[in-house]
């Protein structure tokens, strides 16, 4: 199966800035989405932003103009470059891939897995 690794978690103050990374291992035959979400004490789990396997891009509109997701293909690397932190950024951020593997056998199956949360805490 697809296995999802994040780092880059931590402690900023606001204003500040922040890199995630996420990599993706496994029996992969083609990644097709990848995207970033965040799930704040008290508050539902949260879209980010998104990009596809040819580099397009959606943000929510509480983090446009701040974030920037890219994507590295070859290394099956997802980055979310995080500027100009407000303190209710502050959240667990969890990476998901959508995609097809190959079994022994190669065949395909399709997937969506998830990384292990990266704790981003925002101070004043």
């Amino acid at each position: 199966q697809v296995q999802l690794v994040e780092s880059g978690g931590g402690l900023v103050q606001a204003g500040g800035s922040l890199t995630l990374s996420c990599v993706a291992s496994g029996n992969i035959h083609r990644i097709n989405t990848m995207g970033w979400y965040r799930h704040a004490p008290g508050k539902q789990r949260e879209l980010v932003t998104t990009i596809s396997s040819g580099g397009d891009t959606n943000y929510s509109d509480s983090v446009k103009g701040r974030f920037t997701i890219s994507r590295d293909n070859p290394k099956n690397t997802v980055y979310l470059q995080a500027n100009d932190l407000k303190q209710e950024d502050t959240a667990v951020y969890y990476c998901n891939a959508r995609g097809w593997a190959v079994t022994g056998e190669n065949l395909q199956s399709n997937f969506a897995v998830w990384g292990q949360g990266s704790l981003v805490t925002v101070s004043s």
